[in-house]
């Protein structure tokens, strides 16, 4: 028998699976014979030191017909699983915290949790760029509404967005005279109680925001960049982007190389990195997607190479 993988996800009667990553990932690990147990977030129960799962054996099958069954059940401590997935997706709420911390009881305990529970917790995918100034634009994270303001009148067009949402979730561009700056600010920081992003608005967006994904601190060779539809800032794929792929520039190499170290120090096997024009805009954790879309234009295996990684970590 090979290894037993468990997935924590989203219901997965409701992916799309022509792009869900997750999905592929699943298809990889059952191609090599490997188990799969699936859970979702209620399915997580802990019992002193102890987080066990509630967790079906599931079969999938890459078909849009039907693609899971579930055969059997079974109720035991994580730590039974040698490896399982996070992959729920944001928003990164109290709940999402409170699961990462029956994970890493696990995790202690010896399963091997792919993105690592603290590092989840520890590395917002905003926030996170920080650590790399060198690759990002001019960038303010404040709940001030004066310092906002300010930050919009030096760079005049900037883009305003939530520390915790995902898919270009209320991500605003703010041009120099827009009537609707202050309620803009007032709404995304809650009257003053929530940080917001501010970024210089990087014109190269109409070329595309490119997923570069990395796989053990290492970049699959293509991106994918999301054109935005017309009349539309956003290039993501949820807010009707269109996913073109592309080989990873110089610059793009030099800013996966920045990242890649610092990744796998976070043991962050699997990330997306969001590059527009010559710039890294947000470092993805909890659930990046793209897999699918770029196995399909170039012949690639990333959920295979993930599973590589994973069978190598275990057998370390």
């Amino acid at each position: 028998m090979g290894i037993e993988l468990g997935v924590v996800m989203d219901p997965i009667g409701s992916i799309k699976i022509r792009k869900d990553s997750t999905f592929a990932m699943l298809l990889a690990a059952q191609r090599r014979g490997w188990p799969l147990w699936y859970l979702e977030q209620r399915d997580l129960i802990a019992e002193g030191e102890l987080t066990l799962g509630h967790m079906r054996r599931i079969e999938v099958e890459d078909n849009p017909e039907g693609w899971y069954r579930f055969a059997g059940s079974r109720t035991v401590p994580l730590e039974r699983l040698p490896v399982l997935l996070m992959r729920k997706d944001p928003p990164f709420d109290m709940e999402y915290i409170y699961t990462t911390h029956l994970l890493e009881q696990a995790a202690r305990r010896g399963c091997l949790v792919v993105n690592r529970p603290d590092s989840l917790r520890d590395s917002n995918e905003k926030l996170f760029t920080l650590q790399f100034p060198q690759c990002c634009p001019p960038t303010r994270v404040s709940r001030n509404l004066e310092s906002l303001r300010d930050f919009h009148s030096e760079y005049a067009d900037i883009i305003l967005k939530p520390l915790g949402s995902m898919g270009g979730e209320s991500v605003f561009r703010v041009r120099l005279g827009d009537p609707n700056l202050n309620v803009i600010i007032e709404t995304l920081t809650d009257h003053g109680r929530q940080f917001t992003m501010a970024q210089r608005y990087i014109p190269e967006i109409a070329e595309g925001d490119k997923r570069i994904l990395m796989v053990d601190g290492e970049p699959v060779p293509y991106a994918l960049a999301r054109v935005p539809a017309p009349g539309e800032t956003r290039g993501n794929l949820a807010a009707g982007g269109r996913g073109e792929g592309r080989p990873l520039s110089e610059r793009d190499r030099w800013i996966a190389a920045q990242v890649g170290t610092e990744l796998r120090r976070r043991g962050i096997l699997f990330a997306g990195l969001d590059v527009i024009g010559e710039f890294l805009t947000e470092i993805n954790i909890t659930s990046p997607t793209c897999i699918r879309e770029l196995d399909a234009q170039y012949g690639l295996d990333i959920g295979g190479q993930l599973m590589d990684v994973i069978a190598e970590r275990l057998a370390s």
